[in-house]
């Protein structure tokens, strides 16, 4: 069975989309979504996108990383399927309903209320997730933060000497993280202007990562270092957060298709 696929990307985060709103594809597995992200043997993505009929919403968007692994919510790539859609919509996701407005090759998404009490990032035990009383090398006190997944974020001067490869998967893979955790590492370069790089759980270092863009804003928001709207610049471009405590984030952006094809199922399944 041969199914079409659609490449994007938003900031240089690249997807493979299976568009299944209208004719249904095969049951999407781990195992498949792992071999067609392959930048080897497969067609190569940082995440693979589900779309999917929705009974209370527009559509449904499901999300697979890399590894394999299905995750709750992605920024970057709810930008792209917005420009997909072409038209505003309301999208459910494992980590809640997320609306998105494209326009003119960018869409904003409202990304929904953050959380940060510790049984919602999930943490495995109590603790202040504003200034967390842990550390792993030169990284220490990180705020915790649920954005539709989970987020440390560690806002520090000296963010560009920190080998982030490095101490990523430790902290992804730490006990006190339950379902794992996507590691920010930021720094303030101007006037409501952050600096950001991101270890995602279940990718690795991404050039772009829409949820750490709004999970680092809102810590930085809240620690006082920034005003409501912040612009953060990653590896793979800028996206523009807005956040005012106890309102949904907004988050704002570029996203782009870059070509079509079809593959083989059998060849993946």
């Amino acid at each position: 069975m041969r199914v079409p696929f659609i490449k994007m990307h938003g900031l240089g985060n690249d997807f493979i989309v299976l568009d299944a709103r209208e004719e249904a594809v095969p049951a999407v597995t781990g195992q498949v979504a792992k071999a067609l992200a392959d930048r080897r043997t497969g067609i190569g993505c940082d995440q693979l996108i589900l779309l999917e009929p929705s009974e209370r919403e527009d559509f449904r968007m499901r999300i697979f990383n890399s590894d394999g692994g299905e995750v709750e919510a992605c920024g970057n790539a709810s930008r792209a399927v917005a420009i997909l859609h072409g038209s505003p919509a309301s999208i459910e996701t494992a980590g809640g309903v997320i609306a998105v407005t494209p326009a003119d090759g960018s869409a904003s998404v409202d990304m929904g209320v953050p959380r940060f009490d510790w049984q919602s990032i999930p943490l495995e035990y109590a603790m202040d997730t504003a200034a967390m009383p842990l550390g792993w090398g030169p990284l220490g006190a990180p705020m915790a933060v649920n954005v539709g997944n989970p987020h440390a974020v560690f806002i520090t001067p000296s963010a560009p000497e920190i080998d982030l490869a490095h101490w990523g998967p430790q902290i992804e893979s730490d006990p006190v993280f339950p379902q794992r955790v996507n590691v920010n590492l930021a720094h303030l370069i101007g006037d409501d202007h952050l600096s950001l790089r991101v270890w995602e759980r279940g990718a690795g270092l991404t050039r772009a990562c829409g949820t750490g863009a709004c999970a680092t804003a809102v810590a930085a928001i809240r620690q006082g270092i920034v005003g409501e709207t912040v612009r953060v610049s990653l590896p793979g471009g800028d996206l523009t957060i807005k956040w005012r405590e106890g309102e949904s984030i907004t988050m704002s952006g570029p996203a782009a298709e870059s070509f079509r094809g079809t593959f083989e199922w059998d060849d993946f399944a």
